[in-house]
């Protein structure tokens, strides 16, 4: 079946089945497959079933789409295709839907006390050597068919390792299934993989050829057992002339006519097995069948049964690297958040042991003290949830129309008492030409917050300390812009690199590293953005940048209210 698989970005580990003729990929919920990465598109791409194989079209989106590195508006689409949209990147895996019989759910594997039909027997058996450096030259293969035989297997070897880059164990069996399918002459094949929990083989997938998808598979538990136990390949004839099997062994009970098994022997294990058997439907009696296998097809079996093993022990390794990279990541963000949490409760501590003592000696200087100190980190634990509620998922903006420089304002007005605590004088200069726009009001006051915070702690240990916050419309571009200024310490230039990123601070205790990260996100949300401009011991200037995006007819002719005036809450 035709998948996306993402190997890097917000949705890293995910694979997306496509089972449309038409898939659109993008940031809307609406898409067939949803990323969450806010430099992809609302509406991305599209891939569009055609002449059996999916083309990609990008839709006009705003960062474009690389197909191998490649920018691309236009391609059709090949197993192996690595495809960027914003900063996610995907591996594409061809193929079409698998038919029910395809699958492994119709494999059984029966023990010696199933009911019996007729027997057969092991009439070779085949160990792979321990270090084969390659699959032999056609010069030393003592028969012209053998020399095919190869010539095939080093087409598979390489079409194997190419399958196992799409990341997709059902994808790849199946792959290898028709291979074998091309160079042996078998009428039904089985691919069993070992479960993690239980060791025990589960069938994974199921081949057939035409006529025989109907009835179900039933494999001899003695036949797996002798192959995982003595990591040998085997070949099956008649078992009941055979002495290695007693009478209620299950090769005999079964009516295993003829049949290959051998191991997926990898690096470090046996990690499955592959089964063919040829297959007479009921009804029908061969008093003399001829034999297909030969011990070259198990010879041969062997050196596939190996190379499988490796390419799903690729797939298997890299999904367990992914998992391991998300459960560091999760013990990064417990350590760090634990360490800032552990000091805002450490405030609440000291300030509750303030209105404690106070009300003890009704001394009530000594409880408004106290409380001054719990409200304060109040504030800070709440802060912190709410950007950590920001940063951890995906949302849309709630687009409605509003008034920016209300919005700024309302931050500006937040910021006084912490500005004048500090010693910072803090300027509001709106632009009075601003008009209603699109936006979401919550998320934007949020991220002018954290980048308005930043700045007045920036201008702490300076003299003069001043933060100005203003507003302009970039008519040209259609962009609303957003400026706060601060002659503070400044970001040294082998930081500035860093200072979006997650849990970096240079605040000490007094910093998450999540407030610029945060404000970040919420811009891209709006199709926007954050720059930044600094120099050490000189200041800073931030930028948020968006789309200037008008309301609908019917709200524009509403009301608005508008924070004109230029305003310095407080100089020091």
């Amino acid at each position: 079946m035709p998948s996306l698989f993402v190997i890097q970005g917000r949705d890293q580990g995910k694979r997306f089945e496509l089972r449309e003729p038409t898939v659109r990929v993008g940031r809307d919920p609406d898409n067939t497959v949803q990323l969450h990465d806010t430099e992809v598109s609302r509406y991305h791409v599209e891939l569009r079933w055609r002449d059996d194989r999916y083309e990609l079209v990008d839709l006009g989106s705003s960062n474009g789409t690389y197909v191998n590195s490649q920018l691309a508006a236009r391609q059709l689409l090949s197993s192996g295709d690595r495809v960027q949209l914003g900063r996610t990147l995907l591996i594409f895996t061809a193929g079409a839907l698998p038919a029910a019989h395809e699958r492994g759910d119709s494999v059984d594997i029966v023990g010696a006390d199933q009911p019996a039909a007729t027997g057969s027997r092991i009439v070779h058996s085949f160990a792979p050597e321990p270090a084969t450096p390659g699959i032999g030259t056609e010069a030393d293969a003592p028969h012209a068919w053998l020399a095919r035989a190869r010539s095939n297997l080093d087409v598979m070897y390489h079409t194997a390792l190419a399958a196992s880059h799409t990341l997709d164990i059902d994808q790849l069996l199946q792959r290898i299934l028709e291979l074998i399918f091309e160079w042996v002459a078998a009428d039904r094949g089985c691919v069993m993989l070992r479960d993690r929990d239980t060791d025990a083989l589960v069938p994974a997938a199921r081949k057939d050829r035409h006529g025989t998808a109907e009835q179900r598979m039933e494999i001899s538990r003695t036949i797996l057992d002798y192959v995982l136990q003595h990591r040998e390949g085997v070949l099956t004839s008649d078992a009941r002339e055979d002495d290695r099997w007693d009478s209620a062994a299950s090769i005999v009970r079964t009516g295993v006519r003829e049949a290959i098994c051998v191991p997926m022997q990898g690096r470090y294990g046996v990690v499955g097995a592959v089964y063919l058997d040829t297959y007479t439907p009921p009804g029908r009696f061969l008093a003399r069948p001829t034999q297909r296998f030969t011990e070259e097809h198990l010879k041969l079996m062997v050196a596939i049964g190996h190379q499988a093993a490796l390419a799903v022990e690729d797939t298997s390794y890299y999904s367990a690297l992914v998992q391991a990279e998300r459960l560091a990541a999760i013990g990064q963000t417990i350590a760090t958040l634990s360490h800032h949490i552990k000091n805002i409760l450490q405030g609440i501590r000291g300030g509750s042991y303030l209105i404690e003592e106070g009300l003890k000696s009704a001394e009530f200087e000594v409880v408004s003290k106290g409380w001054a100190i719990v409200d304060k980190n109040q504030e800070k634990i709440s802060n912190l949830v709410m950007d950590m509620l920001s940063f951890s998922k995906e949302r849309e903006p709630e687009m409605v129309p509003a008034d920016i420089n209300q919005v700024v304002s309302d931050v500006v007005e937040l910021m006084e008492s912490r500005a004048a605590d500090a010693g910072v004088t803090l300027q509001w200069r709106p632009d009075p030409l601003l008009p209603l726009l699109t936006f979401d009001p919550d998320a934007l006051h949020r991220a002018v917050l954290n980048v308005v915070t930043n700045a007045i702690d920036a201008c702490e240990s300076v003299e003069q300390g001043r933060v100005t916050v203003r507003t302009e419309l970039a008519a040209a571009q259609q962009q609303l812009r957003i400026y706060v200024e601060d002659n503070g310490v400044g970001i040294e230039p082998a930081d500035l690199a860093k200072i979006f990123s997650v849990f970096e601070s240079r605040k000490g205790s007094r910093g998450t590293g999540l407030g610029l990260p945060v404000s970040q996100k919420i811009m891209r949300e709006h199709e926007g953005d954050i720059t930044v401009e600094s120099q050490a011991q000189h200041g800073s200037r931030f930028c948020l940048s968006m789309p200037a995006i008008p309301p609908p007819a019917d709200a524009a002719s509403a009301p608005q209210v508008r924070a004109t005036a230029v305003r310095t809450p407080h100089a020091p």
